[in-house]
């Protein structure tokens, strides 16, 4: 029985139009730190997760190589939405809200990420649990640390076992088209971070630390290299006063995702005398723009819009040869334009 991490000819077909359309979906969109990736060891992806099947895309495409990733389970009930997930190499993992029974078969999904990880397949898991349109952080769960120090105990001493942080950075968590920074951080080296912690420990406290508490010390590691790479503001009672401040000073390399922008005046211009070649590129794309609104008043919840306009975009765009794609790019850019035009 083939397992989800080995080769499979439909997934080699679909791969580069997958990230190629992902790609074309951004007005601006930059990775950063690809020379930190290591390559002598086995390595599980950690980005923050705020923008749904959007976050598992943007880290499938750092680099072009396999990668299995894993999604919460009741998004694979639809057996059309577990078909696709199945066929992206993502696999269910159960959460304390589905239930303790249902959570009892995440020793089988643990064996598999470690079995994937054995097998030189990098494996991505988004450590906050559950995505949430915010500049913050979530508290890592547990899983992420398991399946390390999982790997860590089965074959560690044969090649060392890495977290890569990574800090998903988009312009806008409810349209797709703006700008997405991917920021990769410097790897933990778990392997090497256990033994010096379980040492540090035992010189300090005069006793072995226990399991769970070098899972602690390792997601409190993991926090706080997550928080360096995106634009984190603390959750609480002042977070939109301070994301507002934070906005208005952002630091490099968040900074450049928003130049070059058009003058107050020069959008005006753009939108009154291209307005004749929007209303052609509407009427051009009229299936994909009505079929995207129709989906996306359905999906209650915003944060799945871009990962639905992405799908559809992946269906459609390719099935007219690309010839809508600079219609529909015509579109996106205008109705930025209009997003825009009293906020920057």
């Amino acid at each position: 029985m083939a397992r989800i991490q080995d080769k499979d000819q439909v997934y080699k077909a679909f791969r580069p139009l997958v990230d190629l359309m992902f790609r074309l979906s951004y007005r601006r969109y930059k990775i950063i730190g690809k020379e930190h990736i290591p390559t002598d060891g086995a390595l599980i992806y950690a980005p923050n997760h705020t923008n749904a099947l959007c976050d598992a895309m943007a880290i499938l495409g750092i680099t072009t190589g396999r990668k299995v990733f894993v999604a919460r389970a009741d998004i694979f009930k639809n057996p059309k939405a577990a078909w696709i997930l199945n066929g992206l190499k993502i696999m269910p993992i159960r959460r304390m809200r589905d239930g303790i029974d249902e959570v009892r078969h995440n020793d089988e999904t643990m064996q598999n990420a470690v079995d994937t990880l054995q097998a030189h397949v990098p494996f991505c898991i988004l450590p906050e649990g559950t995505h949430r349109p915010m500049h913050s952080l979530l508290p890592l769960t547990k899983g992420i640390f398991r399946i390390a120090l999982q790997a860590n105990e089965q074959f560690g001493h044969e090649r060392p076992v890495y977290i890569l942080p990574v800090g998903l950075e988009y312009g806008d968590y409810f349209h797709l088209w703006d700008s997405l920074l991917i920021n990769i951080g410097t790897p933990i080296n778990v392997t090497e971070f256990a033994k010096q912690a379980r040492a540090d420990y035992l010189q300090a406290h005069g006793e072995e630390m226990t399991d769970p508490q070098l899972l602690l010390a390792l997601r409190e590691e993991l926090t706080n290299r997550m928080k360096q790479l995106i634009l984190y503001v603390k959750d609480d009672d002042n977070y939109e006063q301070n994301w507002q401040q934070l906005k208005a000073n952002k630091p490099e390399p968040f900074a450049q995702m928003d130049r070059p922008n058009l003058s107050t005046k020069a959008r005006y211009a753009f939108i009154i005398l291209l307005a004749p070649l929007f209303v052609l590129s509407a009427i051009a794309t009229l299936p994909l723009g009505l079929l995207t609104l129709l989906i996306k008043h359905k999906i209650k919840d915003p944060a799945f819009h871009n990962s639905v306009q992405y799908l559809l975009q992946f269906v459609l765009i390719p099935l007219s040869l690309f010839l809508a794609y600079p219609f529909w790019a015509f579109v996106q850019e205008y109705l930025y334009q209009m997003r825009h035009l009293n906020v920057d």
